[in-house]
C-alpha cells in the first residue's frame, strides 16, 4: 500500500524537527530517566550528554557498556530525524545496531557525536562517536527506517519532572 506524501512547508519541517528534539529528552521515559540532555541538535548532527549515575554503572565509575549501546542507539536515531525530510514520514525504528568498545567508558559523563551519513527513501545509516573522560570509548554504526506517521507528533510534551 501506498501512502502519498504530504508536501510541508519549511516552517512546519522546523517545527517536527524542533518536537523530536523536545521528545528526545523529555518524552522518551529512558531517556528521561537515564538524564540525557540535547546539546546539539541540527540537520548536520546531534551531540547528547549522558551524565555518569551509579545506577548505569558496571562497576565503579565505569558506564554499564548496554548504556553505551543505548546512548549510540538514541544519538544515532536523533541525528537521522534531526535533518529528516517530515514528507516522508516520522515513524522511526533501527532497524541494526553495530558497536565497537575501544576502552572503558569512565568519567562524569559520556557524550555521543552522530551524524547520519546516508539518507535513503526509507532507511537511512548513522555514525555515531562516543567520548568520556577526554577520549573515545565507543563507536557505533546505527540503521534506521522512517515510514508512515507516529502518532501523536507535535502534541505537548510534559516538563522535566523535578525529581
Amino acid at each position: 500500500m501506498t501512502v502519498a506524501a504530504r508536501t510541508l512547508t519549511e516552517h512546519e519541517q522546523r517545527e517536527r524537527r524542533a518536537w523530536f528534539r523536545t521528545r528526545w529528552e523529555r518524552g522518551v521515559a529512558f531517556n528521561r530517566r537515564c538524564g540525557i540532555r540535547v546539546t546539539r541538535w541540527d540537520p548536520d548532527g546531534v551531540e547528547i550528554v549522558l551524565p555518569y549515575a551509579e545506577s548505569l554503572s558496571a562497576h565503579e565509575d565505569v558506564f554499564h557498556g548496554g548504556v553505551i549501546s543505548s546512548l549510540i542507539d538514541t544519538a544515532g536515531a536523533g541525528a537521522v530525524i534531526a535533518g529528516h525530510d517530515f514528507a516522508k514520514g516520522s515513524r522511526l525504528s533501527t532497524v541494526s545496531m553495530s558497536v565497537q568498545y575501544l576502552a572503558p567508558a569512565r568519567g562524569r559523563e559520556a557524550v555521543a557525536y552522530a551524524r547520519c551519513v546516508r539518507r535513503g527513501g526509507r532507511v537511512h545509516f548513522a555514525d555515531v562517536d562516543v567520548m568520556a573522560d577526554g577520549r573515545i570509548c565507543a563507536r557505533g554504526q546505527v540503521v534506521v527506517t522512517i515510514s508512515g506517521e507516529r502518532p501523536g507528533v507535535g502534541d505537548p510534551i510534559e516538563p522535566l519532572d523535578e525529581e
